[in-house]
């Protein structure tokens, strides 16, 4: 038998099984994260299904199959990030609608679904407005449906996800897609419907556009108007955060800063 070097092991660095041994950092979720799983939670429990499309859209689906006419200023470079190829125009999607059209093409009424992703917008930062905002699209159509079921969706997910009912408002507005089309707003959280930085001295905030489903777009995916009627909205992620949360400006989000991200 070979004789053992005690030496050898008198000279190494002595391991102490009893002292405690040092916590690993863990992360944690990002507070866009939480937002998007709360909707997703809350939607999901009133029947709807989460659905994702792709982020490279081509010119038919996130305008031509939405009923945006040519002239309309969201093609124009300012607005739209195109991206250089051979073939079709292909562009960053400025929203996720184009979900409605890809998903009505390959599935019959009645359909409830919720499309939750980032668009891309070639635009200034400020307080409220982001180049890279998150949207939560919804659909639902039906042989039967109304402004008065959008209202009632609406108003529940509010009630759930800010936990208390809320003010929220439809005003009227122009969406090429939707007719009716609305801007949903609710009275601003952080100030109290005072007016503030947020909401622009205003007291409200748009946190959604929202209408009734155009006929062409039906047209367009390939179901029959006057058969089916639906409506149409599209959240955005961050300004919902903003108000839960009371945040003041929309860059903190994609900041880096720990300071910030750490309070979640």
């Amino acid at each position: 038998m070979a004789k053992i070097n005690l030496k050898f092991f008198e000279n190494q660095d002595r391991f102490d099984i009893t002292v405690p041994g040092k916590k690993i950092k863990i992360g944690h979720l990002h507070p866009l994260t939480i937002t998007k799983r709360k909707c997703e939670e809350i939607f999901q429990s009133m029947g709807f299904s989460i659905i994702e499309g792709p982020d490279i859209e081509t010119e038919w689906y996130n305008f031509d199959a939405l009923n945006i006419p040519k002239d309309h200023p969201a093609r124009d470079l300012w607005d739209t990030l195109w991206l250089k190829d051979k073939g079709a125009k292909l562009l960053l999607r400025t929203h996720t609608s184009p979900v409605q059209v890809r998903y009505m093409e390959k599935n019959n009424p009645p359909l409830r679904i919720i499309v939750p992703g980032n668009i891309y917008r070639h635009e200034a930062t400020d307080a409220s407005h982001e180049f890279q905002p998150f949207q939560i699209e919804g659909l639902m159509v039906d042989k039967k449906i109304s402004v008065a079921n959008l209202k009632a969706i609406v108003r529940e997910f509010f009630r759930r996800f800010f936990e208390k009912d809320v003010k929220f408002r439809l005003k009227p507005d122009y969406f090429p897609f939707v007719e009716p089309g609305f801007d949903v707003g609710i009275s601003c959280v952080i100030c109290k419907g005072k007016g503030c930085l947020v909401c622009k001295k205003s007291g409200w905030l748009e946190v959604a556009g929202a209408g009734m489903v155009h006929p062409n777009v039906f047209k367009n995916s390939k179901l029959i108007p006057r058969d089916w009627q639906g409506w149409a909205f599209g959240f955005g992620l961050e300004r919902l955060t903003m108000l839960k949360y009371k945040i003041n400006d929309i860059r903190l989000f994609r900041s880096g800063d720990m300071r910030f991200l750490q309070q979640f």
